[in-house]
């Protein structure tokens, strides 16, 4: 699959997750971080995209630790939300 074609539908699977906090957290991350991923975060976030919502949450906010297959930048910078675009109360 192409760049574009690839960069596409992993934009739509990581904002279409199943739960809009999971909605906001992939995809925001994806949003940020998509076009700098590189070959290995490429693999990374597609093995991320096939985990269920509730243990990518978990991970994101450090209530459990990540699979070793998962941890490392990556995982940290899921973590860090310091990409999400939270709407004012």
């Amino acid at each position: 699959m192409d760049g574009e074609a690839w960069r596409k539908r992993t934009l739509w699977r990581a904002h279409h997750r199943g739960t809009k906090e999971a909605d906001m957290l992939v995809g925001g991350f994806a949003d940020r971080w998509i076009d700098e991923l590189g070959e290995d975060g490429r693999r990374w976030f597609e093995a991320l995209l096939e985990e269920q919502d509730v243990d990518i949450l978990a991970w994101a906010f450090g209530t459990t630790q990540p699979p070793e297959r998962l941890a490392g930048e990556w995982m940290q910078r899921l973590a860090a939300k310091d990409y999400l675009k939270l709407a004012p109360r």
